[in-house]
Formats: structure tokens, sequence, C-alpha cells
């Protein structure tokens, strides 16, 4: 686990998931009867996307997976993170922005940073020299702005091949796409790396869940909430399942 950071690829829908799966989501109770009808109504299209669900994990089982797979065999490893590297680096001016609307000029200053010496030092990002400096990485894009800035994530969707998705998150991707597409492609490459570095992991999670669109799209909006909260531990109720 995310289209624009979440988008008109398959393969970066199961870098989210990835992620989302990885990261502990626990801490503060909620009031599970109160919001029992608000999570169910988040999950109105559940029809569609499952079969929408379906279909996209179809396609990266027979299409995406091997890709990667013969990417990896004929790639060597120092390339690999070279283009990690590029792909990642390219991602810093939509977290500049993004974290400039929530207020965060910390995380802001240190993305324009990341992003000035790994283009100038790293060579157009192919070296991460930013992070030996101490720069850490925290990525943001505009539906985290959004949902800091008290945006509800709205219906929960699946879309073809892009993936799990929300309507909010799905907006502010789409405004990112048609205001400067590079991000967008950015995202894309990130996301298509590092799904390549855990593909393993993913594969199993769907493997082993009993229902693997439930498993997804709680997945996915867990981690969004997490990514939201700049990783601080939250717990939210499930989607509840309707008839």
């Amino acid at each position: 686990m995310t289209i624009v950071r979440r988008y008109f690829t398959p393969i970066i829908v199961t870098a989210f998931l990835t992620t989302a799966f990885v990261l502990p989501v626990s801490g503060q109770e909620v009031d599970q009867a109160n919001e029992a009808g608000k999570m169910e109504s988040n999950d109105a299209l559940e029809g569609i996307n499952r079969v929408t669900s379906g279909f996209n994990r179809v396609l990266r089982q027979w299409v995406i997976d091997p890709a990667v797979d013969g990417y990896q065999a004929i790639t060597p490893e120092e390339v690999q993170q070279a283009v990690s590297n590029v792909a990642s680096n390219l991602t810093e001016p939509l977290t500049v922005v993004s974290s400039l609307l929530q207020g965060d000029t910390d995380n802001a200053a240190t993305a324009a940073m990341r992003f000035l010496i790994n283009t100038i030092a790293g060579i157009g990002g192919i070296g991460d020299l930013a992070t030996e400096d101490g720069y850490v990485q925290r990525r943001e894009d505009l539906g985290q702005a959004l949902g800091a800035n008290g945006v509800e994530p709205g219906p929960h969707i699946v879309l073809p091949i892009i993936g799990p998705s929300n309507f909010r998150d799905a907006a502010g991707d789409i405004a990112v796409f048609f205001t400067n597409p590079l991000p967008t492609i950015a995202a894309v490459a990130a996301g298509g790396v590092e799904y390549s570095g855990k593909q393993d992991t993913v594969k199993a999670i769907g493997d082993n869940a009993v229902d693997p669109y439930v498993a997804e799209r709680d997945a996915y909006e867990q981690n969004r909430q997490f990514v939201i909260n700049n990783g601080a531990r939250v717990e939210i109720p499930m989607i509840a399942e309707t008839d």
C-alpha cells in the first residue's frame, strides 16, 4: 500500500498495500456503536469494488508479478537502487507543497533540502546523500494534506488497475496529475520499485487472507490514517460489512 501516490499504473497499489500491512496500528479506543453506520456508508460501493479488486488481483498475478520477476532477474541491484533513489527524489516537491498545506514547515524544509542535495550532489537523485546527512524522508501527498485539515475520506473505492483508494485521496491525486503530471509519474515509479522488493510479502498477505478484499480495504484505510497522523498511533474501526 497511498493513485497518484495511487495511479495510472497497477504496480503502485501493491506498494501501498505492502506498507499498510507492515505498519502497526493500535491505540485509542473509539465508540464502535457510533461509528458503525458511518463506516458502513464508507463502503457503499462494495459490490462493484469486489469485482474490480478481483480483476486487479488477477492482473497482478499474471502480468505485474512476471514483469517484476523479469526486472529483478536482469537488473543489477545497484541499478535497481539507483532507479529507486531517482524516483523517490522526484516525489520531494510534492511533499514540500503538501507539508506546507498542513503547516508542517519542518518537513517541508527537510524535503526541500533532500531534493536540493540529492539532485545536485546525488547527480539527479541517483545517490541519496541527504539521508546520510541526516535529512530523513517522510513523504506527503495532497490526500494527506486534505485529511490533516479535516476532510473526511468519503466512500472507499477500488479503481481498475489503480487499486484501492477513497474519494478524498482520488480527488487529491487527480488534482495533482492535471496540475503537474511529474509528481504522479515519480510516485508511480517509486511505488513500482518498492513493490519489486516486497512482492513476496504482498503475495503472502493475499494468499493468507480469509477475504482478500476486506484485508486490502481495511489495510489501505488504516494506513492512510496512519500516514495522515504522521505515524501517531490511532485505532480505526473496520468498515462494517453490507448485506
